[in-house]
């Protein structure tokens, strides 16, 4: 690595490269993507969300009857058990919980028992984030935030009760980034404060003098290749997240068919939709999202309970969303919502995650 590249410091823990594999659901980002992007010296990320229904072993926890809770608990340990032993003892493991599930804190502290070295949080607040984790101290706790305001929001929360700070801030630009977009309505999706431009400085500023630490801001959006990242490092990023590029590899978790959407697909194809949570989402134009747009779903009823606020099981309105991510995961182009950022239409081959971070850091990606 050149001088031009920062050393990201996440707390206790302390990647070879200042690169954040995002965290992508339901199963995009499992065990074996997040495993081989931290064994090759970034942080690799599991997204927690309905890992349940998806997990090699929910069949025989189905036949036990335990309720989705209980059996995501279960499948987050799974998965970070499996990560590490691809990942190894120096590898560091990242779990994304969404702030607006509804069984958040189950799945943080699943997590945290399960060996996990980095939680990272977004799609909501993470306020309560610290009390779900006291009992590891060594874990590592990143907001996703669209602004230095939400940053602040959450510093002096953690700060008055819990006595304590995030160990970093990644700032996320719903302009570009995939799935939910930490916009609250589609008017701010393109809100220029919400660009990096701006709202990554304003973070930056906000850390160093209202905090007075040296906490890393990580940029997070429409990131693909080094040029990019070493942008958001002249803008003060410490790090970067990316997790459209890493679905395109061998060893991305999702079906061959996911990953055939994002090579085939083109800047027509990208669109925005009204998820089921109420708020924006970034998806590849398919059957399902054609016909959810054109109000041709039909009302269901809610099978998980997954969201704490959501159209589809309040009034039948929309999609169940836990399905849909289920059913893209699985490659059933009819019937899937691809989530994507507006990166896909770069997606042009299948790469390995060795290949990624040699581009990036000019390295030979080897351990």
């Amino acid at each position: 690595m050149g001088n031009d590249t920062p050393v990201l410091k996440l707390g206790k823990h302390r990647p070879r490269y200042p690169l954040i594999q995002g965290g992508m659901g339901v199963g995009v980002s499992g065990a074996r993507l997040a495993g081989n992007v931290a064994k090759l010296g970034a942080v690799g990320t599991i997204a927690s969300v309905g890992l349940g229904c998806v997990s090699p072993c929910l069949h025989n926890l189905a036949s036990e009857k335990r309720n989705p809770f209980e059996v995501n608990a279960i499948a987050i340990k799974e998965a970070v058990g499996r990560a590490r032993e691809i990942a190894g003892p120096e590898g560091i493991l990242a779990v994304n919980c969404m702030a607006a599930l509804t069984d958040y804190d189950i799945q943080v502290r699943a997590a945290a028992e399960g060996g996990v070295d980095v939680v990272i949080s977004g799609a909501g607040l993470p306020l309560r984030l610290p009390e779900y984790t006291k009992d590891f101290p060594d874990i590592s706790l990143i907001p996703i935030v669209s602004s230095a305001k939400a940053a602040s929001l959450i510093a002096r929360r953690w700060e008055k009760q819990y006595g304590r700070s995030p160990d970093g801030f990644i700032v996320e630009t719903p302009a570009t980034a995939g799935g939910h977009l930490g916009a609250a309505t589609m008017e701010q999706v393109y809100d220029p404060a919400l660009s990096l431009e701006v709202a990554l400085p304003d973070t930056v500023r906000f850390v160093a003098e209202e905090m007075k630490s040296d906490i890393p801001v990580i940029a997070a959006g429409g990131i693909w290749d080094r040029k990019d990242m070493l942008r958001m490092f002249e803008l003060g990023a410490k790090g970067v997240q990316m997790g459209t590029r890493f679905v395109c590899t061998v060893e991305g978790d999702a079906s061959d068919r996911f990953k055939q959407a994002y090579i085939d697909a083109k800047e027509e194809d990208v669109v925005l939709i009204n998820s089921p949570a109420g708020l924006p989402g970034r998806a590849v134009k398919n059957p399902f999202v054609t016909k959810y747009l054109e109000g041709k779903i039909k009302p269901g009823e809610c099978a998980f309970n997954c969201l704490t606020h959501c159209r589809y099981r309040k009034t039948g309105e929309a999609f169940c969303i836990a399905v849909a991510l289920i059913n893209a995961l699985k490659g059933e182009w009819e019937s899937g919502l691809f989530f994507c950022g507006s990166n896909v239409v770069k997606a042009n081959k299948i790469e390995t995650v060795a290949e990624i971070i040699n581009e990036l850091f000019g390295v030979s990606g080897q351990p």
